[in-house]
């Protein structure tokens, strides 16, 4: 098959919609399909973008002065579609149109589905009213939701309005990036989306069109075999790992403030960047925290890493759909802990710990908990490792190949 690939969160970014993509591309071509990648991007030289042309990934044209946070921004989405017939006219003859994500480029690979009368896939990642109302000042929240929301609707159409209400579309902010989110998907042939909590939420704002799960996964080529259990002795430091992204709505100060109330030895290391950065750093040196931060990482790099840690954190609440953090640590038989219920549906029961809620004093509990009983670590690990072969990305693109040919 042909597949196109749209998304306006890959190129020069990383997290996990791009880990998500650039393994199901992997996976995909080594079973023969050829996979295009249209992306964002910021300003590449011939050289760098014929490097990206090798292999089938395509950068479009984007604003060289304005970004969506650390994110390249695509430009109008009627001038992407133009370039993409210019330069890739045998798009045209492509069995799927494969979107991720809400913003330019992925609106551009929709209407152009919708145009060559090729079938088109959205995958919705994640909440876009938790992530506007966090990178987007107090004062300016409701204004800036409101001109996505008018810059969306020029492009696709809006006959679905989301109103506020007391369940997630508090305030006219977040009715109106649930209204993006409910068109967005109701414009596609088919919808997917990681969890089944967040198919339910787009479900119950809005969403008509045909609407699987479909879970990330991690290239089979990536698992370590022969992997043991994770050990905890009695007295030794807790290893713990965060490689998230260092940003508001990944909740890192939360997590630092439990440091503080820990009593016995641990060890945090830091990978990933983000808005908070700088705080996160401010904050342990102030407090005087054994926290390491290194900064942007492969996967390759920060993946053996996570094996030898003995227990992954996610902070977040109320925010993540089916995070590849939880999915990397399972696949490395490491225990997680996390503090959102939703996310109970990704992480392994036996191998996780779910605070009592997402409070700092909550979480703290669970860490001198287990420095306390460190036998969990092994038993949780044990756990996990018996479930880390249902993340590999071969069981997830054997779904996804039914899917396309529906």
């Amino acid at each position: 098959m042909k597949i196109a690939i749209f998304s306006d969160c890959f190129l020069d970014l990383t997290g996990g919609i791009v880990t998500s993509i650039s393994a199901q591309k992997e996976e995909l071509e080594n079973r023969g399909h050829t996979v295009y990648v249209f992306s964002s991007s910021y300003l590449k030289t011939a050289s760098e973008t014929a490097k990206l042309n090798k292999e089938n990934i395509f950068p479009v044209k984007s604003c060289r002065f304005i970004g969506r946070g650390l994110s390249p921004i695509a430009r109008r989405p009627g001038i992407v579609e133009k370039q993409i017939i210019k330069e890739h006219p045998e798009v045209k003859d492509f069995d799927c149109f494969y979107v991720h994500y809400e913003a330019g480029c992925s609106i551009a690979g929709l209407r152009l589905g919708k145009k060559l009368k090729i079938k088109t896939i959205q995958v919705m990642h994640g909440r876009e009213d938790i992530g506007e109302q966090n990178l987007v000042p107090a004062g300016l929240k409701t204004i800036v939701a409101i001109l996505l929301n008018w810059f969306h609707s020029w492009y696709l159409p809006h006959p679905t309005k989301v109103k506020r209400d007391n369940y997630l579309a508090t305030t006219i902010a977040s009715a109106k990036m649930w209204t993006i989110m409910v068109n967005h998907a109701n414009f596609a042939d088919l919808v997917l989306t990681p969890s089944e909590h967040f198919r339910k939420k787009l479900i119950h704002y809005g969403v008509k069109k045909p609407f699987h799960t479909l879970p990330n996964g991690i290239l089979d080529k990536d698992f370590v075999t022969n992997l043991s259990p994770k050990t905890l002795k009695p007295g030794e430091e807790l290893r713990i790992i965060w490689h998230s992204r260092v940003s508001a709505e990944k909740r890192i100060l939360p997590f630092l403030k439990a440091l503080i109330k820990v009593q016995g030895k641990y060890r945090l290391d830091v990978y990933g960047d983000g808005n908070d950065l700088k705080r996160a750093k401010n904050f342990a040196k102030k407090y005087q925290l054994n926290v390491y931060f290194h900064g942007v990482k492969s996967f390759r790099d920060v993946y053996p890493k996570i094996i030898k840690s003995h227990l992954d954190v996610l902070i977040s609440y109320n925010f993540d759909n089916y995070p590849m953090t939880l999915i990397e640590a399972e696949s490395a038989g490491t225990p997680v802990l996390f503090v959102d219920p939703d996310m109970a549906e990704v992480a392994p029961k036996a191998g996780s710990i779910l605070t009592k809620d997402p409070n700092s004093d909550s979480i703290a509990a669970a860490l001198n908990d287990l420095i306390k009983h460190p036998e969990k670590i092994q038993q949780m690990s044990k756990a996990m490792l018996k479930h880390r072969d249902e993340v590999r990305v071969s069981n997830i693109i054997n779904k996804l190949e039914r899917y396309i040919k529906l």
